[in-house]
């Protein structure tokens, strides 16, 4: 579960919002997304590359409403008036992660009149990577995610009910369908006992290819048929605890097929493990 610390980024300070867990969608809410302007919030950095991918990744693919780009200090203002949704960037922590790391997260958020930023309702949130991580590390997937999160939304517009939508873990009810798809996974996104693509045959039969950024790129841009990527967030580098999140998305619906996450430690990686790839192969 995500912790009570989220943090909203906001000019060069990070300030913390409140307690509790966003709430879930109500159909009310639902109806005010439909009519609302997405505001994009960037951030301060002028030279951000965040930025400048997130423009790109919103004027090709979100469809669901008008979009505005706004500042950080504009979303200050105006995040209470719930003519305005908004995609912002969000540090958030776990519960059960005592290692006290951090994630970045990109948040589908109704604005309203309350007084904690926790307390807006979340249409759809999404890892992007470790906190402090290079943004170059998940800039180049924002194109599907922006697609996923659309969808994602879209789901939630129409079940307003349905709060197993809260959860990513909902879309593992697609895992046998990845038995007929390819899954691109980059040689750094894997636990090193199954870098190889003849190491992971050895637990799932299926179409695995370890490439490079750029195929990764070239199938999202292509929205290849029959694709899933894989989205690792995690530790990497000398930091090696906290928890990782692997999810794989399909490149040409940009819908979900699965979602895991696990906590780091000396016996399992930074990355897709074994035991994803058994849960794989059982269907």
């Amino acid at each position: 579960m995500k912790n009570t610390t989220l943090l909203v980024l906001l000019l060069l300070s990070v300030l913390p919002a409140a307690a509790q867990q966003r709430p879930y969608p109500t159909i009310a809410d639902a109806e005010k997304f439909r009519s609302s302007v997405t505001c994009v919030v960037l951030e301060s950095n002028p030279f951000s590359f965040y930025n400048a991918e997130i423009k790109s990744a919103v004027e090709k693919y979100w469809k669901a409403t008008p979009v505005k780009f706004i500042t950080d200090t504009e979303f200050n203002l105006t995040r209470t008036d719930s003519s305005r949704s908004f995609l912002v960037l969000t540090i958030t922590n776990f519960s059960n992660d005592k290692s006290g790391s951090a994630y970045d997260f990109l948040n589908l958020l109704l604005g309203a009149d309350v007084e904690n930023l926790d307390e807006l309702p979340e249409f759809c949130a999404i890892p992007l990577s470790f906190a402090g991580a290079p943004e170059e590390e998940y800039s180049y997937k924002l194109g599907l995610i922006i697609r996923f999160m659309q969808y994602h939304a879209d789901l939630v517009i129409r079940n307003p009910t349905m709060s197993a939508l809260r959860y990513l873990k909902y879309y593992n009810k697609n895992v046998p369908g990845i038995k007929n798809k390819t899954i691109l996974v980059r040689a750094e996104d894997l636990a090193p006992e199954i870098n190889t693509e003849e190491r992971i045959r050895a637990y799932y039969p299926n179409k695995v290819r370890i490439v490079d950024e750029e195929e990764i790129i070239r199938a999202i841009d292509e929205k290849s048929k029959d694709v899933l990527i894989v989205h690792k967030v995690g530790p990497d580098g000398v930091k090696q605890t906290g928890t990782c999140m692997k999810m794989l998305v399909g490149t040409d619906d940009a819908v979900m097929y699965y979602y895991d996450s696990h906590l780091v430690d000396s016996k399992n990686a930074s990355g897709l493990l074994i035991s994803d790839l058994k849960r794989l192969a059982r269907f």
